[in-house]
């Protein structure tokens, strides 16, 4: 796919999403987030409060290499939570895995917020995503196979002398 081609799909997905969101919530910003997160979060040991945060995180992290750095309090505020209460939700995600925090030291003034790296969610993650893939790839091959069925002719049915006649 061209690049010319692929700003058009960007373009396309943009209406769709202010379709159905509004053009105002769309413009005001809003967050790539994979679904088998959310939809596995049990297996992953994750609860609303994690996902939530997670979310936040993702939030923003708007380029690869560009890490997020969002302040608990910042996170705390916009989910109602104390951010002591974040900052513990943050060290167990660290400690799960998901997580990895980045000091960010500026001496002599004392510390700036932390990066967070989502490598760990990241590989976690993947074995969902790649069994959600081959189940729709397998129903897309049923699905075909279903079509190509109800399109074929249909045997017709001759009769079959028996013995008695």
């Amino acid at each position: 796919m061209s690049a010319k081609e692929k700003g058009k799909a960007a373009d396309a997905d943009l209406r769709t999403n202010e379709k159905k969101w509004s053009k105002p919530l769309i413009e005001a910003g809003y967050t790539v987030f994979p679904t088998v997160i959310i939809e596995n979060q049990r297996q992953l040991g994750l609860d609303a409060v994690d996902v939530n945060i997670l979310m936040h995180l993702a939030s923003k992290w708007w380029k690869a290499e560009g890490k997020p750095y969002p302040s608990k309090g910042t996170i705390a505020q916009a989910m109602n939570l104390d951010p002591r209460t974040v900052q513990r939700r943050i060290a167990a995600l660290e400690k799960a895995g998901y997580v990895r925090r980045e000091e960010r030291r500026e001496t002599p003034t004392g510390s700036k917020t932390n990066v967070y790296h989502l490598d760990g969610l990241i590989a976690a993650a993947k074995p969902f995503a790649e069994e959600k893939i081959a189940d729709i790839a397998e129903r897309v091959a049923i699905n075909k196979a279903k079509a190509a069925r109800k399109g074929a002719p249909k045997p017709k049915l001759t009769l079959v002398a028996t013995e008695e006649d």
